[in-house]
C-alpha cells in the first residue's frame, strides 16, 4: 500500500503535547500546571536541573513566574513518574540518573513502543499521522543549529503521538514516563553529533510517521523497532 502525501507545515510552535499524551483530562494544555511541569520536565531532561538537586518550591515558582500551586502539582505529577523525589521534611529533589533503572526501562519501550506503532497503524486517524509527521516541521532548522530543547521536544511529542494513537491509553500511560526517563540519558548522544546524523535520526523518526500511515501494521512495529536500535527480526536473518 503506498504511503499518503505527508507534508510538513512551516513555523508550528513547539510543545510537550503532555495532556493529550498522557490521557489524563485534567492536565489539560491551557492549565497553568500543565505549561509549569513541561517546563520542569524540559529542564530535568536538559540537566539544567541536575540530578541531586534539591528544588525549592518557592525559587521555583520564581523561576518560571507562576504560584506555588502549579509548582506542587508539576512536583507532583513528576514524582509519579520517578523523575523527582519528595520526602517528607526533606524536600524534593531532581532523581539520580540510574543505569540499572535506565536498562529495565528500555527493555520495557522494546516490548511496548513497536506494538503500539503496530497498534497506531490500525488505529490511527489521518489527523493522527499526520501530527506524527507535523511533529518535525522544523526539524532541519532544529539540526541545523543544533538546538537541543527544539530537538528534544520534538522527541517527546513523536513517541507521545505515536503512542496516544495506538488507541491504548493504558499502555500510553505506561510508556510516556519511560521516554521521558530515557530522555535524561539520549540528550547525551548530541555531544559530537553532526547535522547530517541529526538529520538521518528526523528522517527516521518520519518515516515510522509515513509507514503507519499507510497503515502497514507490522513495517510500523520494525520500523519503531530500529528506532530503538533492535534489528527487526526479518532484517537480522541471512
Amino acid at each position: 500500500m503506498a504511503s499518503p502525501s505527508l507534508k510538513s507545515p512551516a513555523g508550528r510552535r513547539l510543545v510537550l503535547d503532555v495532556a493529550n499524551s498522557s490521557g489524563l483530562e485534567d492536565w489539560a494544555p491551557d492549565l497553568q500546571k500543565t505549561k509549569v511541569y513541561e517546563r520542569i520536565l524540559l529542564d530535568l531532561i536538559l540537566g539544567e536541573l541536575p540530578a541531586g538537586a534539591r528544588l525549592d518550591e518557592q525559587s521555583l515558582a520564581a523561576h518560571y513566574d507562576t504560584g506555588l500551586a502549579g509548582v506542587r502539582d508539576a512536583l507532583g505529577r513528576l514524582a509519579l513518574e520517578g523523575l523527582v523525589i519528595r520526602r517528607a521534611r526533606s524536600g524534593t529533589t531532581v532523581a539520580p540518573l540510574d543505569l540499572v533503572e535506565l536498562r529495565q526501562g528500555y527493555e520495557a519501550r522494546v516490548l511496548i513502543e513497536p506494538h503500539c506503532a503496530q497498534l497506531a497503524a490500525k488505529n490511527a486517524s489521518k489527523a493522527e499521522a499526520q501530527a506524527m509527521y507535523d511533529v518535525f516541521a522544523d526539524g532541519e532548522e532544529a539540526a541545523r543549529t543544533c538546538d537541543l530543547p527544539a530537538l528534544v521536544a520534538m522527541d517527546l511529542r513523536f513517541h507521545a503521538a505515536v503512542a496516544r494513537a495506538s488507541g491504548n491509553l493504558a499502555l500510553a500511560r505506561i510508556l510516556i514516563p519511560l521516554q521521558h526517563k530515557a530522555a535524561r540519558f539520549w540528550v547525551f548522544s548530541f555531544n559530537g553529533a553532526s547535522e547530517q546524523e541529526l538529520l538521518d535520526e528526523i528522517e527516521e523518526h518520519r518515516q515510522v510517521a509515513r509507514i503507519i500511515a499507510s497503515g502497514d501494521a507490522e513495517g510500523s512495529r520494525r520500523a519503531m523497532l530500529r528506532i530503538l536500535d533492535v534489528q527487526p527480526e526479518a532484517d537480522a536473518r541471512p
